[in-house]
């Protein structure tokens, strides 16, 4: 999820994998921890921990897959983006590692209904981005989070990118129905490129 600020976050965020159609993607396994069939899950909900929250996820390794269903319970503590989880019937290191690569996915009307000005990083992602005089900058490539706030990485028409923090002043309107945002960065930020994450760390 991201927000401009002033607003209270809702409770988690979301990444899509547009190709799924109606699921949503919330974390990949990316192997395995111990002994005991822990999994290693790189979470993309807002709070790398909300992924437990969500109950029974579909797991899933090809959009052809007709996947299986599980529940993820915490093993440990997060560290960054990824949590430490257990699955019912994953007992050792080898029926762990053989989920490997599993994507996690919710139904899109299982998600929490967002407040004003919130918006799910699946919602941005792939936007395109003009400018206030009306140039096109380019189209938003990832959400991240730095530290210092929600920030747009927008891959430039004429290549490369650039990192716009995600608040009202640097972009005024967010036009999910027109698939479009409107963005107003400071020159200097397009000259640098990457301003916008050296600022954010």
């Amino acid at each position: 999820m991201a927000s401009h600020p002033e607003r209270q976050p809702a409770p988690a965020g979301a990444v899509d994998d547009g190709a799924a159609g109606q699921l949503v993607l919330l974390g990949i396994v990316v192997g395995a921890h111990g002994i005991r069939g822990q999994l290693r899950v790189r979470s993309f909900t807002g709070e790398p921990a909300a992924i437990f929250g969500y109950g029974m996820l579909l797991g899933k390794r090809r959009d052809s897959d007709a996947g299986r269903s599980l529940t993820l319970k915490p093993a440990g503590q997060p560290k960054g983006e990824l949590v430490l989880a257990s699955v019912s019937g994953v007992a050792d290191r080898n029926a762990a590692e053989a989920l490997k690569g599993l994507r996690l996915y919710i139904s899109r009307d299982a998600l929490p209904a967002l407040e004003e000005d919130e918006f799910y990083h699946a919602d941005l992602i792939g936007l395109v981005v003009d400018q206030v005089a009306g140039e096109r900058l380019g189209t938003v490539k990832a959400v991240h989070d730095f530290g210092a706030g929600d920030v747009l990485e927008v891959i430039r028409e004429e290549g490369g990118s650039v990192f716009l923090p995600f608040t009202r002043a640097v972009v005024p309107v967010v036009d999910i129905a027109g698939g479009r945002l409107v963005a107003d960065p400071p020159a200097e930020l397009l000259e640098s490129g990457s301003a916008g994450e050296e600022d954010a760390e």
